[in-house]
């Protein structure tokens, strides 16, 4: 009788909502035009950023020369150490190189193309389940938040993760969908495979969505319970697979035939995931530092607790909407508090609220290394919540509660938007007063209509709408407008930087440590020179005489930094000194066979990598020259000096 009991109690109360069918005449072309407006956001003016982050763009260029350095994201051609994340990001670039060739374009446009797929799957995704509008609403609320056209510009892995992230959310929409039919389980097992995919672009980040995903499975698929642990378990299945392939080859593949898996201490992928990209960065240490004791302006995104993605650091790049998605969040779940279980508002709330806590309480209490841009993995959820509840409380716009929880929208986003624009208070100011007053306008509108026209409802919710997206398009603009180098970008205007934040034009390696690497130019060539990027090319053996490398302005700008980075690009690289590979024996017998011949140390003299054994055995051994902001040592000047 139990048995019986449950099962009733777990059977659907009912043939769930179908997807919306018949969208407006309008919805495509619309949904066209977002994309085309969020590509050109995204490619304008691309290449005026150069290669970004030339400790990726050179991992990029390595991938372009050896299959071997491809497939494991080797630093350099030779393949002596990875870069300190899987290579499922640089896999993208590398491809795109090995077509049009090894350049600032190609190596960009695939991350901002990465940006327009993520729009348009996450206004997929949204619109199956709430119509046209809301997922208009949810794809222009992701374009335009500042740190995704930081990232959709950008080389780091970010954008990838992104991009699957939302993908593995589309297929897991489809997959509770069908969850009822053989299809329905190949769309859990799709969504796993994409979130281990997304494992191999940044590891552990990637799995901060699955709490939410399984917890939408759980109660919204329209299946008994076995069956929904059953699908579960598969999409498991998905995940280890998708992930497990890559890793299992690093661990069976002979060390000395691949090269030393950069961020380990140990040589091993493993170790990494547990370690520096794992644990460390809840707790810190571990080659990890910097996050709980970050304070407001740091480049570890501030001090931890609640306040920490509204704070300084953080909040211009991705908060602007995060209070009212919050309130959407308790919104959806309390409008839906007595729905069937699968009913799929509530499933949404679900999902994406899933995703926004899940992430939002680990970026915020992490105390290892966290910089402002991971936010980027928070802005799909932000966005989606918003549309969703937008598209509910729209539903309920007769209703006092309807009109009341829409007003409670636009005042949690204009006044967000009025709040974040007042940090930089002499940057158009009019903007942020006339955010406040059409919010203003707007909230005590929909208060007052009570039993008004459609139309006059929808004026005043567009109305609200422009007005809370406003700040957060101005700042994305002026994020797309300015050019960003080095490992520790940040979004907005480039005024933001003098208010608090963190600079936008990060130095050293990915973690924000000083950098350390090795270089061998070709028989023959002239030492690293300060003057122009003609001389240190040749030195590089990269392009030849005049044509820009890695860090150069394609075109123009013969600069120290920008044969600085040409040289880096090149480079055999140690970015935080902890790696043990090579170790200073092997490094002392590389100079003595002539294998190595120069030595950089950028970032402002080392960082940690100051302190590491062949750093110090160089600065104390061979001569040293200033090139752009970094010192070079020639170390060819070893045996005389020692």
């Amino acid at each position: 009788m139990s048995t019986a009991i449950l099962t009733r109690r777990d059977a659907p109360a009912g043939p769930p909502p179908s997807p919306p069918t018949g969208d407006p005449r309008w919805a495509r072309p619309a949904a066209l035009a977002m994309l085309v407006a969020t590509a050109v956001l995204y490619l304008w003016d691309l290449a005026a950023s150069g290669w970004a982050n030339s400790y990726y763009a050179a991992a990029v260029q390595a991938g372009t020369r050896s299959w071997t350095a491809m497939f494991f994201g080797s630093l350099d051609a030779g393949n002596a150490i990875t870069v300190d994340k899987p290579p499922a990001s640089l896999w993208v670039m590398d491809v795109s190189a090995r077509i049009f060739g090894f350049n600032a374009w190609s190596l960009l446009v695939p991350q901002a193309l990465e940006g327009v797929a993520a729009v348009g799957l996450l206004y997929l995704a949204v619109r199956r389940w709430h119509g046209a509008v809301a997922g208009l609403l949810a794809g222009t609320a992701l374009a335009v938040t500042p740190v995704a056209a930081l990232m959709f510009r950008f080389d780091n892995p970010d954008a990838l993760l992104t991009l699957l992230l939302v993908a593995s959310a589309y297929a897991l929409v489809r997959g509770i969908e069908a969850a009822a039919t053989r299809a329905g389980t190949r769309w859990f097992v799709l969504a796993g495979v994409v979130i281990g995919f997304a494992f191999l672009t940044k590891m552990l980040q990637a799995f901060l969505v699955v709490p939410g995903f399984a917890l939408a499975v759980l109660v919204a698929a329209p299946v008994l319970l076995r069956r929904r642990l059953f699908q579960l378990v598969a999409a498991g299945v998905g995940i280890i697979g998708g992930a497990g392939w890559w890793v299992l080859a690093t661990v069976v593949w002979p060390a000395s035939a691949r090269p030393y898996i950069g961020g380990s201490t140990d040589n091993s992928v493993l170790q990494l995931v547990l370690g520096y990209n794992g644990l460390a960065r809840i707790t810190g240490g571990s080659g990890s530092p910097g996050g709980g004791s970050g304070t407001a302006g740091s480049s570890f995104g501030g001090a931890t607790g609640l306040g920490r993605l509204f704070g300084s650091d953080m909040a211009v790049d991705v908060a602007w909407l995060l209070p009212a998605a919050l309130l959407s969040l308790v919104v959806l779940l309390v409008a839906r508090g007595r729905a069937p279980r699968t009913d799929r508002t509530r499933a949404s709330a679900l999902l994406w609220g899933g995703w926004l806590v899940v992430t939002g309480l680990v970026l915020s209490y992490m105390q290892g290394t966290v910089h402002p841009y991971y936010t980027v993995a928070l802005a799909p959820a932000v966005a989606a919540l918003v549309a969703v509840a937008g598209r509910e409380l729209w539903q309920r716009r007769t209703t006092r509660s309807g009109r009341a929880g829409l007003a409670g929208l636009v005042v949690a986003a204009g006044g967000t938007g009025f709040v974040l624009l007042a940090r930089d208070a002499d940057w158009y100011p009019m903007l942020r007063w006339s955010v406040i007053g059409v919010t203003a306008l707007v909230a005590l509108g929909l208060l007052a209509v009570g039993g008004a026209s459609r139309r006059t409802t929808a004026a005043l919710v567009l109305a609200g709408s422009l007005a809370g997206l406003a700040g957060p398009a101005a700042y994305t603009i002026a994020t797309a407008a300015s050019p960003h180098n080095g490992s520790i970008p940040t979004a907005g205007p480039a005024s933001a930087a003098g208010s608090g934040r963190a600079g936008g034009f990060g130095s050293g390696g990915p973690g924000g440590a000083g950098r350390t690497g090795t270089f061998t130019p070709p028989s023959g060539a002239a030492p690293p020179s300060s003057g122009t990027s003609s001389s240190a090319a040749a030195a590089s053996g990269e392009r030849p005489s005049g044509s820009p490398g890695p860090g150069g302005q394609p075109g123009g700008g013969d600069t120290a930094s920008s044969a600085l980075s040409s040289l880096l690009a090149t480079t055999s690289t140690r970015w935080s000194g902890s790696d043990p590979a090579p170790t200073l024996a092997q490094f002392e017998q590389e100079v003595a066979s002539g294998q190595v011949r120069y030595f950089v140390v950028s970032g402002g003299g080392g960082g940690q990598g100051g302190d590491n054994a062949i750093t110090s055995w160089v600065t104390s051994h061979c001569t040293a020259t200033t090139v752009g902001t970094a010192t070079v040592y020639d170390l060819s000047t070893a045996t005389s000096a020692g």
